[in-house]
């Protein structure tokens, strides 16, 4: 397991590698004045552009959905990727070897591998396309694709290739490429021969799989040749870049359309997912030699974001295999926040074959959800049950209940109880309804484990049903009182002009800030060394800001503050002295006020040296007050 990436390294990323010329990629970016630039957020639907990029600082601030961060932060969110891999992904950009902490190896060499492999990969794929393409040999190749609906450019989309059927073709050329023995056999596009390393794949149709950030990390190859005695399918063997159960096929061409339409479609085969694509189905990924798993429904809960409206719909074959696979879904779907769904043709084909068959609509109308996973577990186990007797309908309720109390909303569990007891043939609806509502309370009471054995929720104590945790809250954000402008505007002068403000504003108190948004920031600032900090090292001093922020919605508000212009278009010494004064002037005020209240309450009968103190207080204070509105920022 890799450890922790070098914090060095991770800076020299975030210097190396420019924000705008990352964002720009996703989105069109116009001048926005102030140095920075705008376009339309890549997160949320919108008209007008309240995206703002500021390359200076390294950051991004959406004033519309409030998202923002900095270059590593955006590549996590638009690719929806962790952020070890955001910054592989932009380390490999700008040809930055990344340092590993707590590793217990090598990690400047495993990085190296990794780099090594993928492009190893990279190579190996654009070498079987041109194959395919141009090639007498790769003729069956091309054949198996028109007979299944794919053209040449279909083939060019989704990189299908193919491999010659000689020993050693795609061997030889990475050698010339400079790829070692080693690194070729690590990668799994090699293997050994009698006299050393040969192609793993020889006379084969290759489907490049690539990863969620779109790197080729493997392959699918089938079969052409009688005379080849391998399986139908051969898959890349788990390597450093690829195991099997953690790559879905497709997932770089379906990521963003899953993340915006909270859809995602499951089907069995890569001639599957080029037919639905192809069809207007953009959502569709599979499988790779494996069935669908937990680390699956990991990639796929960071698209859909654990949106309780998102549906994820799986198409599998009628047959007794199809019908298994679906079952076996459906022991993951409680994983789900999404709505899990079951597509059968009624033919019993795959897209691929209903695609040739019926045309690009029957694929369309084939993944609309019809019926929802949950309902077809519960025929299958009903099924397997003798109805007419007393003893089948008890044991098919025995088991058929439990499905039912998974089911997460509570309105469609009561209505599929219902359901269930008309399935069973059961005249008691309530005595079914009560089952599963007893079963479905148990398993909430037990974190989602299902019904515990023993004792009845009518034995247990309160110190057995412990209260979820609830969710870190940051301050209110909503902050449309014009009192606290003044200091919004300071914040901001802290945060991208600190040269203007240091080394004044460190001797600022938090309790000078009176909106609790902009407290916790300053305090965020007091913890990353000040704004005198960020005189020395501006870049970094960002970072530090951030990090320092004690939850999501605090860092919000330091993205937003670093971002947002500042209000006067000449920003220099003299304005930023007008807003530390106005600030401490207003901090001065308040004091003033509080120890006149005290002085009120002593009144006459209060201790004359007590009484003597608060004058003095007061007098000092005011005579601050005077020369802050005499001498301005010079009286600070």
């Amino acid at each position: 397991m890799a450890g922790r990436i070098n914090d060095e390294d991770v800076k020299a990323v975030r210097d190396a590698v420019p924000i705008d010329a990352v964002v720009s990629e996703y989105l069109q970016l116009r001048n926005a004045g102030g140095g920075n630039l705008k376009g339309l957020c890549p997160f949320h639907d919108e008209k007008s552009p309240s995206f703002q990029v500021s390359p200076s600082k390294g950051l991004f601030h959406c004033f519309g959905c409030q998202e923002g961060g900095d270059t590593i932060t955006f590549v996590m969110k638009i690719d929806h990727l962790t952020f070890s891999e955001a910054v592989e992904r932009l380390a490999g950009q700008a040809g930055i070897t990344l340092r590993y902490e707590e590793g217990g190896y090598n990690p400047a060499h495993q990085r190296g591998e990794r780099i090594r492999l993928v492009e190893a990969h990279k190579i190996a794929a654009e070498w079987y396309a041109e194959q395919l393409a141009t090639s007498p040999e790769a003729e069956t190749g091309r054949v198996f694709l028109a007979e299944r609906g794919f053209d040449q450019a279909a083939a060019v989309h989704f990189g299908v290739g193919y491999s010659p059927q000689g020993w050693d073709h795609l061997t030889r050329y990475l050698r010339g490429k400079g790829f070692s023995d080693k690194e070729l056999l690590l990668s799994g596009l090699s293997q050994e021969g009698r006299r050393g390393p040969i192609d793993r794949f020889r006379g084969r149709l290759m489907w490049p799989i690539r990863d969620i950030g779109g790197d080729v990390v493997g392959f699918g190859a089938r079969k052409l040749y009688e005379a080849d005695n391998g399986p139908k399918y051969l898959n890349t063997p788990d390597t450093a870049i690829y195991k099997k159960s953690q790559v879905l096929y497709g997932i770089d061409l379906a990521k963003k359309d899953i993340a915006k339409a909270s859809r995602a479609v499951v089907v069995e085969g890569y001639t599957d997912v080029m037919a639905c694509h192809l069809a207007g189905v953009t959502t569709a990924i599979a499988t790779c030699g494996t069935a669908f798993g937990g680390d699956h429904i990991k990639i796929l809960r960071r698209l859909l974001m654990d949106n309780g409206s998102a549906r994820v719909i799986f198409t599998f074959d009628g047959d007794a295999a199809g019908q298994k696979a679906a079952l076996r879904a459906f022991e993951d779907d409680q994983k789900f926040a999404a709505e899990t769904y079951i597509a059968i043709a009624p033919d019993g084909m795959d897209p691929c074959d209903l695609r040739l068959a019926k045309g690009d609509e029957a694929v369309a109308d084939l993944v609309e959800p019809r019926t929802p996973l949950f309902e077809f577990a519960l025929r299958q186990i009903v099924s397997r049950y003798d109805l007419d007797t007393p003893a089948g309908r008890a044991a098919a309720l025995d088991e058929a209940a439990p499905v039912v109390a998974r089911i997460k909303n509570s309105g469609a569990q009561h209505e599929v109880a219902v359901q269930l007891a008309g399935m069973l043939g059961i005249l008691d609806t309530q005595f079914v309804v009560k089952r599963v509502a007893q079963l479905a309370r148990w398993a909430r009471d037990r974190g989602g484990k299902g019904p515990a054995p023993g004792p009845g929720p009518q034995q247990r104590g309160p110190q057995q049903y412990a209260a979820a945790p609830s969710a870190p809250r940051g301050p209110a954000l909503n902050l449309r009182n014009p009192v606290y402008a003044t200091e919004r505007e300071l914040l901001k002068l802290a945060l991208q002009r600190p040269e203007l403000v240091s080394p004044a504003f460190d001797a600022y108190g938090v309790d000078e800030f009176t909106a609790a948004p902009y407290a916790a920031v300053r305090q965020a600032i007091l913890d990353a060394g000040g704004a005198e900090y960020g005189v020395q090292d501006p870049q970094e001093y960002l970072v530090r800001v951030r990090e320092a922020a004690p939850d999501d919605a605090v860092r919000a508000m330091v993205t937003e503050l670093a971002v947002e212009a500042i209000m006067r278009r000449a920003v220099d010494e003299v304005y930023a002295g007008e807003v530390l004064v106005r600030v401490r002037r207003r901090a001065v005020e308040r004091r003033v006020r509080d120890v006149q209240s005290r002085f009120t309450r002593l009144g006459t009968y209060g201790d004359p040296a007590e009484l003597a103190a608060v004058q003095n207080e007061l007098w000092i204070l005011q005579q601050y007050d005077q020369s802050l509105r005499e001498h301005g920022a010079a009286a600070l």
